[in-house]
């Protein structure tokens, strides 16, 4: 029992020591079906957006940003659509489960929402997510 709660005290001071409470910003990226791109953000627009407002409403996100390129690079190097979001904390930008509340509220319809959501994942090609952070020039 005493190594259990030594453990319990170590891990409660190491996550303490080493979790931080500054902003973290994390680029999403979508690499989509050619000729997909509009059907892909239409449905991004539709079923994610409202959650992610409803966390800046909240104060867990601090800002999102969507971007498309202008022209295409290499296969590649080619991405279609991202996301920049920034949270509050690295806890809340690592806690997948922060839109769980949300989604019932504005999807009663879970089935529909499931649908919806599981067609726009079928046009994704790739998706990776970069964690970033701003270095100072001076």
């Amino acid at each position: 029992m005493k190594k259990i709660k030594l453990f319990a005290i170590l891990l409660f001071f190491s996550t303490a020591l080493f979790a931080q409470d500054k902003p973290l910003t994390i680029e999403n990226y979508y690499k989509l079906k050619w000729g997909h791109a509009d059907e892909f953000i239409a449905l991004w627009k539709k079923n994610h957006y409202p959650l992610l407002k409803k966390l800046q409403e909240k104060g867990d996100v601090l800002s999102i940003k969507a971007e498309t390129p202008v022209l295409h690079s290499g296969e590649d190097t080619r991405w279609d659509f991202k996301v920049t979001l920034t949270f509050k904390t690295e806890h809340l930008a690592l806690d997948y489960s922060i839109v769980d509340p949300y989604k019932k509220q504005l999807f009663p319809d879970q089935e529909s929402y499931a649908k919806a959501e599981q067609q726009r994942f079928e046009l994704v090609i790739a998706h990776w997510d970069v964690p970033v952070e701003t270095i100072p020039l001076n």
